[in-house]
């Protein structure tokens, strides 16, 4: 054994040696990656399945502090639109159409609160006066799931810079809910609602509701492959090299 560990570090194989410790080190780290995957499956499916079995959430008569904490729970809201600080997000497609997703702050006795509106068409609907077609007066009750904004964008996507004149921007790429209130001359929830969507809801704006798989995936397969690839690297290389002196 003493041979075979004096010929790894030798010369001759030394590179080799440094570059299989590299490929053992770096199969590892993704077997552990991927395990940390799988543990933030675990605890994103645990949070929708309790969220799921709440009871519904109605704003009216209640906004808890830790609401924050309540994604993917159902809640239920009545209250006016206030379409003068409505926003729209890019690069959202309903039936393969691009188009927007209307944002708008509902306003009721409690306070107020971001409402996903739903799709809209792209056909001159790229300033505000445009999407005041779609406006719904008097009092309104949205009930759907209390969904979380999205802080930063997306791998490859383009962060929003509101204008440096204090002048509001209508249209965003990313759901950045602090930066969106951060606009509006009033306090809103930290939480924006994401209606229920209809089989028969085929009028703009369209409700949306993602589909939610609570399953483990494949994290667990692939983390036993890489942790397979290090174990061939570290117990096959030292073999290899035996086979050399034979």
């Amino acid at each position: 054994m003493m041979k075979i560990f004096r010929k790894m570090f030798s010369r001759q194989w030394a590179l080799t040696t440094l570059l299989v410790v590299a490929g053992v080190g770096v199969c590892a780290r993704l077997g552990l990656w991927q395990l940390d995957r799988l543990e933030q499956r675990r605890a994103f499916n645990a949070q929708v399945e309790t969220m799921r079995a709440a009871s519904l959430l109605d704003l009216n008569l209640e906004t808890p502090a830790d609401i924050a904490s309540m994604e993917w729970r159902a809640a239920t809201v009545s209250g006016e639109y206030d379409f003068e600080n409505q926003i729209a997000l890019r690069n959202q497609y309903h039936n393969g159409i691009y188009g927007f997703h209307l944002i708008a702050p509902l306003r009721f006795s409690g306070g107020a609160v971001l409402v996903d509106r739903g799709w809209i068409p792209a056909e001159s609907d790229s300033t505000s006066a445009d999407w005041r077609v779609y406006d719904e007066d008097g009092e309104i009750t949205v009930t759907g799931q209390i969904r979380l904004g999205q802080g930063k964008p997306a791998f490859g996507g383009v962060a929003d810079a509101p204008p440096m004149d204090g002048t509001r921007l209508e249209i965003w790429n990313n759901l950045d809910l602090e930066k969106i209130s951060a606009q509006i001359p009033y306090p809103v929830l930290e939480i924006f609602i994401q209606p229920n969507a209809q089989t028969t809801d085929d009028a703009p704006p369209i409700p949306y509701q993602p589909v939610i798989e609570l399953t483990e995936g494949s994290h667990f397969g692939y983390a036993l492959q890489w942790f397979t690839f290090a174990t061939i690297l570290l117990a096959g290389y030292p073999f290899y090299l035996r086979k050399q002196d034979d």
